[in-house]
């Protein structure tokens, strides 16, 4: 019984070290099309921290985003990032998005996109390609849900499937 004890010990202890250790990797975006507005509005969360993480790891530049001392440089570095690793085509044709701009949501940065002037008569696809932070995270999975006049669809997208489409 006295070897038993320090025995269990060894094979239970390496156990909680990966306790609290990992950290799950997600974005989410939603992608909406406004009959109204006639434009695909979309809207997408990621963690500030990644965030900021990648802009360092990517530009070398080391962003204050969701802190006091966020300057217009960050928020710039935050489009010119997303406008490299998340893009949108429309019927097969890459779409140019307007960057509308981002608020935040405790550690969330949640920023706001739409692609204008698409008239819904016209719309027979939307496609979502959504490398954000893939290139610092392997195991990193963007979530993507896309409703149009009640056409649902989501997909997971990762590194190595990065787009995901909705047919109407």
């Amino acid at each position: 019984m006295k070897i038993f004890k320090p025995v269990l010990v060894l094979f239970i202890l390496p156990l909680f070290a990966f306790v609290g250790a990992h950290k799950f990797y997600i974005s989410v975006t939603n992608v909406d099309y406004s009959e109204k507005d006639e434009a695909i509005q979309i809207i997408t969360r990621v963690f500030i921290d990644d965030m900021n993480t990648v802009l360092k790891e990517r530009y070398g530049y080391t962003a204050n985003l969701g802190t006091a001392k966020e300057t217009e440089m960050d928020k710039d570095f935050l489009e010119k990032y997303l406008r490299t690793k998340f893009l949108v085509e429309v019927n097969q044709e890459k779409a140019t998005y307007d960057f509308i701009g981002h608020k935040y949501d405790s550690d969330m940065v949640i920023c706001y996109l739409e692609v204008p002037n698409i008239p819904l008569s016209n719309l027979k696809q939307i496609g979502i390609t959504d490398e954000v932070l893939t290139d610092i995270y392997d195991d990193q999975q963007n979530v993507v849900h896309m409703k149009v006049k009640g056409t649902k669809k989501s997909h997971v997208l990762v590194k190595s499937r990065p787009k995901g489409m909705l047919n109407l």
